[in-house]
């Protein structure tokens, strides 16, 4: 059967425990994740069979949409299941489609979390993520408002989001930073210094775009094999070899199609062997 639980789980800091299968919101909304779904009630669905599937981690953001994916989240599944974690983000503005700036003022951090906070029907928000540094901003500064927000109880764990492992461990020396999410995947192996960090020190890896796979998906190529062999995907192999390559890693694949997200939960369950894990390793 279908299911996120055969990923195993995580324990985000120390007290919250998910399925290491998450479900990215960011594709819910319209084109250029820009304005409504073409279907919202088709979205709301989709939301709600992801937790059918056994996910108990959805990530979002505040602009995505903007303020559209969560608002969904919202309408289809409050009240959420005590079970259920809800990761979003701030310090990305969208002036316009296609537009994506970054602002990690502390005053526009904190109303952000206010604003996500009301949109998402919550009293306190169990992680909530710095979606990248803005370089104008000291990043003492930015994580500063966010600790703020922890202390008033708004925030139960902070996350951080398009760090290098510098820059980790400078958030680190900050506040206790429970997750990392960056680009990372099969094909896409830059953020494996901040994978080793977050393995060193029980820190949460939420891969996004789990499922780039560029050329090992061409035929005959080392994916595509793999999937042959299984009987199975290229994005299922992709995700399988992301759980089976850390057990900190939580992929986050996100779809707007149920087809898709059935296929993607599938892969929880497939298992590679050491000969696969390392001929893509190698590729």
């Amino acid at each position: 059967m279908t299911s996120a639980a055969p990923a195993g789980t995580f324990t985000i800091g120390g007290d919250l425990p998910v399925h290491r299968m998450g479900y990215g919101a960011m594709r819910i909304t319209g084109e250029g994740i820009w304005g409504e779904p073409d279907d919202p009630d088709a979205a709301r669905a989709l939301l709600r069979r992801a937790l059918e599937l056994g996910v108990n981690l959805i990530d979002t953001a505040d602009s995505y949409g903007p303020q559209v994916s969560e608002r969904l989240i919202a309408e289809a599944l409050h009240p959420y299941p005590d079970e259920l974690v809800i990761a979003t983000k701030g310090g990305s503005v969208r002036p316009g489609p296609g537009q994506w700036v970054l602002n990690g003022r502390p005053e526009h951090l904190k109303q952000a979390c206010e604003d996500s906070l009301r949109r998402l029907r919550l009293d306190r928000i169990d992680l909530y993520q710095l979606h990248a540094i803005d370089p104008n901003v000291p990043l003492a500064e930015s994580l500063g408002a966010l600790k703020e927000l922890q202390d008033q109880g708004k925030v139960r764990h902070i996350g951080v989001s398009n760090f290098n492992a510098r820059q980790l461990e400078e958030a680190r020396g900050l506040v206790d930073v429970v997750s990392v999410q960056n680009r990372y995947s099969v094909s896409d192996r830059g953020s494996q210094d901040v994978l080793d960090a977050c393995e060193a020190n029980h820190i949460a890896f939420l891969p996004y775009f789990p499922l780039a796979a560029g050329r090992l998906t061409r035929p005959g190529g080392a994916l595509d094999a793999i999937a042959k062999a299984h009987d199975a995907t290229t994005g299922q192999v992709a995700l399988a070899w992301l759980l089976q390559s850390s057990p900190n890693a939580i992929p986050i694949p996100g779809t707007s199609s149920g087809e898709h997200l059935e296929e993607n939960y599938a892969a929880a369950s497939l298992e590679l062997s050491s000969e696969e894990m390392e001929t893509l390793g190698a590729a």
